[in-house]
């Protein structure tokens, strides 16, 4: 798909990314690195109503350019960039451990003299449950070559 022709594709599904496993570890950095250790996320104890520990929505959200990565293939860019987000909710958890990917829908274009604004309507799922972790419109924003 190319910038030229991503107008065609409006209102399509453009893929779904490889499952992607949320470690402990890797809840135990972003916790570090953003300074919420709530204990839900680090240490469940008896009273957690999950069983377990669960990642950070925010986690979640911030692995969207990664699961998009090899989704999204757009030819004759020279650089994509993330340019905001749309109506982000967090229906149900994603227990570490768990396996999550994303599936992206097509939802507008908005075409500037430098390259196109894209709206994606997101949806991330975890393996083996009916609910999705995380719903969300996601802007990103492509510039030309």
């Amino acid at each position: 798909m190319t910038l030229e022709s991503i107008g065609n594709f409006v209102g399509h599904e453009a893929g779904v990314s490889d499952w992607f496993a949320i470690t402990q570890e890797r809840i135990d950095a972003f916790a570090e690195a953003t300074e919420d250790s709530q204990w839900i996320h680090v240490n469940p104890g008896p009273e957690s109503p999950y069983g377990s520990t669960i990642a950070h929505g925010f986690l979640t959200l911030s692995l969207l350019s990664h699961l998009s990565r090899d989704v999204l293939k757009i030819d004759n860019t020279r650089m994509r960039v993330n340019y905001g987000l749309n109506r982000v909710r967090f229906p149900a958890p994603v227990k570490a451990g768990a396996r999550i990917r994303a599936r992206f829908l097509l939802a507008k274009l908005k075409l500037f003299e430098e390259g196109a604004d894209v709206t994606f309507s997101v949806t991330v799922e975890v393996e083996g449950s009916a609910k999705p972790c995380c719903a969300a419109e996601w802007i990103v924003r492509y510039y030309a070559a």
